[in-house]
């Protein structure tokens, strides 16, 4: 039995939620599911958009599966998602890109892996005013978090039999901050002679994505590279509504669909749960559930390579749970 802290989001963070849990519970895996608060919900009963009792929720249990949340404006956080990522030190962002038959896409068989940097970069925010008309925005790269994201990736590489990591940069220009990075990357390449290492440019590395995605594998970067390419990502497979996320520290795991809490769609059962469930396999294959994980994957592609009962940005007109109880009879 696992026991999982479930935070369903705001927007439509809950019925994908809902159609997950259907989704999961045809899979046969035994879960105990603990609930806690966040976001918009969390500030209306508690006051604050994090609650303690849910940091205390996933630090004891170790694993959490999330719905999208809405930032409350004037909360005094910037993201909570980037609040949760602190406050828990989970240092990787992972952003799995897959093409799945049956979805529009202009490419076939992608199979790609952001390797995000999640703690520090121009995405940390840390940033001033200089006066009444300059802003400043600080770059922070430090050697310690660039060597534990490079090891990740090449780990990540070797446990799922990948042939490839790419590190990505702007070193040319930015000669300390992504120097240093890319001096930590070939530094651990080097321990890691099975794994094919190459480094990117990262304006290259997005004209090369558009045109030959193929030729990419495991693919990592500091934070704000990452926000950006792993959407460039999700875009050449289809779009967010497949697009799976997980972040991830020592020994601690949230997993969350990549897409936003569509709060203009909540309530209508509209809204595709693909991303959502396929969240829920890369929690699966971390929890050492790799035979479920494998049904589960396997059943949403079917139902998408078949066409029917999907929602209508892959073509159909069924709703969030009947498309979930499809795939769920599959399995």
């Amino acid at each position: 039995m696992h026991t999982v802290t479930l935070i369903k989001g705001d927007g439509v963070g809950p019925e994908i939620s809902a159609a997950v849990l259907t989704v999961l519970a045809a899979a046969g895996v035994k879960i105990k599911w603990e609930e806690a608060a966040a976001g918009q919900e969390a500030l209306e009963k508690y006051g604050t958009p994090l609650p303690p009792a849910t940091l205390e929720s996933i630090r004891r249990n170790r694993v959490a599966l999330k719905g999208p949340l809405t930032t409350p404006v004037g909360s005094g956080f910037r993201s909570v998602n980037v609040a949760l990522r602190r406050e828990l030190d989970l240092y990787v962002n992972l952003r799995p890109a897959k093409t799945f038959p049956g979805v529009n896409s202009p490419f076939r068989d992608i199979d790609l892996v952001v390797v995000r940097e999640n703690t520090e970069d121009l995405y940390a925010g840390v940033e001033h005013m200089v006066g009444a008309d300059a802003a400043e925005s600080i770059k922070i790269i430090t050697r310690g978090a660039s060597e534990r994201i490079v090891r990740f990736a090449f780990e990540y590489a070797l446990r799922h039999h990948r042939r490839k990591v790419t590190a990505v940069h702007k070193a040319n220009i930015l000669k300390l901050s992504d120097g240093l990075f890319l001096e930590s990357a070939r530094r651990v390449a080097a321990a890691y002679p099975s794994i094919e290492f190459e480094d990117r440019i990262v304006d290259n590395m997005a004209m090369q994505l558009v045109q030959k995605p193929q030729l990419y594998d495991v693919l990592v970067m500091p934070n704000l590279y990452g926000d950006i390419l792993s959407d460039l990502c999700a875009g050449l497979v289809g779009g967010l509504g497949l697009a799976p996320g997980a972040n991830i520290g020592d020994g601690m795991a949230l997993f969350e669909p990549v897409h936003g809490s569509a709060p203009k769609y909540s309530g209508q059962n509209k809204v595709n749960p693909g991303a959502m469930i396929m969240s829920a396999v890369l929690m699966l294959h971390h929890l050492g559930e790799a035979d479920a994980a494998r049904r589960v994957e396997a059943a949403l592609a079917d139902q998408i390579r078949e066409g029917k009962r999907l929602t209508y940005d892959l073509g159909g007109s069924a709703g969030t749970m009947e498309m979930a109880e499809a795939v769920a009879a599959r399995i």
